[in-house]
């Protein structure tokens, strides 16, 4: 694995919104990641390199809420080339809310958290998230529905 200094992450900006932290005041993180070359000769989809997948912890009685900010990131995310997924699903669990993203790679996705009207829902959605676990980065590799 090759280790790359980049900016903060949705993964890490997300934690930091739930700890009540300023994101923008945090600083750059170091991120693990696989760049395409340390596949080792494996295959995978060009173009197509860096996933998230990860729980969010809703606020008691505003998974909903959150649900929907969750969705209006996809809908502004529509108009992002480096975003190729960003699912939002709930599971039994009431205050569980679970996003995957899909990304041409980290760069793409750390620029999506840069607009202001990104800026502007990931404050609205502060108030709303009680924690996140379960948080992974993943290597994309292919698979159906996704560009080959």
């Amino acid at each position: 694995m090759a280790v790359t200094r980049s900016g903060i992450g949705m993964r890490c900006v997300l934690t930091l919104i739930a700890a009540g932290r300023d994101p923008l005041r945090c600083g750059r993180m170091t991120m693990v990641c696989r760049t395409p070359e340390s596949f080792g000769g494996g295959p995978y989809s060009a173009g197509m390199t860096y996933g998230l997948f990860g729980k969010f912890s809703a606020q008691p009685g505003k998974r909903d809420d959150l649900v929907g900010h969750l969705l209006q990131a996809a809908k502004l995310l529509e108009r992002n080339s480096g975003c190729v997924h960003y699912i939002v699903s709930t599971s039994d669990e009431p205050e569980a809310v679970w996003v995957s993203e899909i990304w041409t790679d980290e760069a793409a996705h750390d620029a999506s958290l840069e607009p202001e009207d990104i800026q502007a829902l990931i404050q609205a959605a502060r108030p709303l998230i009680a924690g996140m676990s379960d948080q992974t980065q993943l290597t994309v590799h292919g698979g159906k529905g996704l560009p080959g």
